[in-house]
């Protein structure tokens, strides 16, 4: 089973009550400084990074706290400073900075000392799936007596922290909307300038990025098939429930024979909550594991791949910016938006025909990559659901983030002119 749902993460944070007054107290204690506090949800990556690099390129004194020793590791490969966020200097770090940069919530940092700061969000992708107040499953505790009640303080403390947030990025003004809704924010906090995760897809040329996502995928994948088409599958978090989808050992026989027929390799990213086997019965050199534990933030990787299988992901707004190809693989849709529930319909991001198993999956996969015209028509219907999703496709998203962040009375790096 997962480690991790949304019941067992909120009665954890209902026991630790006690631990956040304490920090609220020493934080409204302290008075603030100028330096910017950076942490992701998702290792050292997504759009924290890239908002980190144009920070600290404009001078301004950054720290990154890490949750792992191999985050550790991969901010100090960077040569970025870091410090480890659950440690006393965390504390510190968080409670004295005059910035913090999260990307999923506030744990991201030091969740005892984020009183009284100004917050970014960065959030880690467009919602497809409904998320915070939008969803029930935000408010989910275990099945315990007088849960009703819990769930309502839950509730309560997930409203109050979203309010500390100042600046929350969105792709589109489609995306500002749902982003507005989920975690209670109006006042002009959610602003439409792009979201600085996805710069990468955009930024160069088209060679440039397809060589750069090569680089990174190589690094992460040993002894890729030279020539072979990328398949990337994807699927998303189910609240700690497994992923329906795993291949049965009869669907692996026809996923590894289409991967031969066509020279592809699958490249398995289950989500780093999620559960469930995804290996064939036997080892394959065309299918390989692209988990978080072998590359953090996938995107910078993207411009490698041919082909994305999803279902729910938010990926497939973000991998039209490449003109990227979606199937979408997803047996439970009709439960999905019962109990989670989608913004909009489904089958206006999925299409008519999303494949049920992985049956279905194949034939439609050998049929993309059999068939040029059945691509580009592919292609060209990610790119345009992806347009409606991104309203900003320059590579600029950073900056224009910065630039707001600078705008709200966040003052100019120590010494600049």
């Amino acid at each position: 089973m997962a480690s991790f749902s949304f019941g067992t993460g909120n009665a954890a944070k209902l026991l630790r009550i006690p631990l956040y007054a304490v920090g609220r107290i020493g934080t409204f204690l302290l008075p603030r400084g100028r330096r910017w506090v950076f942490g992701c949800g998702a290792g050292i990556g997504d759009g924290a990074l890239a908002l980190h690099r144009h920070a600290s390129a404009m001078g301004h004194d950054t720290l990154w706290l890490t949750a792992t020793a191999r985050e550790e590791r991969d901010a100090a490969a960077l040569g970025i400073p870091a410090a480890p966020k659950n440690s006393a200097r965390g504390w510190w770090a968080t409670a004295r900075a005059g910035v913090l940069v999260v990307t999923h919530g506030l744990g991201d940092v030091n969740r005892y000392a984020n009183g009284g700061a100004f917050v970014v969000q960065l959030w880690h992708g467009i919602p497809l799936k409904r998320i915070g107040l939008d969803s029930s499953a935000t408010t989910q505790v275990p099945n315990v007596p007088g849960a009703a009640v819990l769930r309502r303080l839950v509730g309560f403390l997930y409203r109050a922290a979203a309010q500390r947030i100042r600046v929350l990025p969105a792709a589109s003004d489609r995306a500002r909307g749902r982003l507005e809704s989920a975690f209670g924010l109006g006042d002009g906090r959610v602003v439409v300038t792009g979201e600085p995760r996805v710069d990468v897809l955009s930024a160069g040329s088209e060679a440039q990025r397809r060589r750069s996502a090569s680089a990174v995928l190589h690094a992460a994948v040993d002894d890729l098939p030279e020539g072979a088409r990328t398949v990337l599958y994807a699927p998303t978090w189910r609240d700690g429930a497994p992923d329906p989808a795993v291949p049965t050992a009869a669907e692996w026989t026809l996923i590894l024979r289409a991967l031969e027929q066509a020279d592809a390799v699958l490249l398995v990213r289950s989500h780093p909550l999620g559960a469930g086997r995804y290996a064939p019965p036997q080892p394959s050199r065309r299918v390989r594991s692209l988990g978080a534990d072998r590359l953090a933030d996938v995107t910078p990787a993207l411009a490698a791949i041919d082909v994305l299988v999803t279902d729910y992901s938010s990926l497939a707004y973000d991998v039209g910016l490449l003109g990227m190809p979606v199937l979408f693989l997803a047996p439970d849709a009709e439960e999905y938006a019962r109990t989670r529930g989608f913004y909009g319909r489904y089958e206006d991001v999925a299409g008519p025909d999303p494949a049920r198993d992985w049956t279905q999956l194949v034939q439609q996969l050998e049929a993309l990559l059999s068939d040029d015209r059945a691509y580009d028509i592919a292609s060209s219907r990610s790119a345009t659901l992806s347009a409606e999703m991104h309203a900003h496709r320059d590579g600029r998203n950073t900056e224009r983030v910065y630039q707001v962040i600078r705008a709200r009375g966040i003052p100019a790096p120590k010494g600049a002119a």
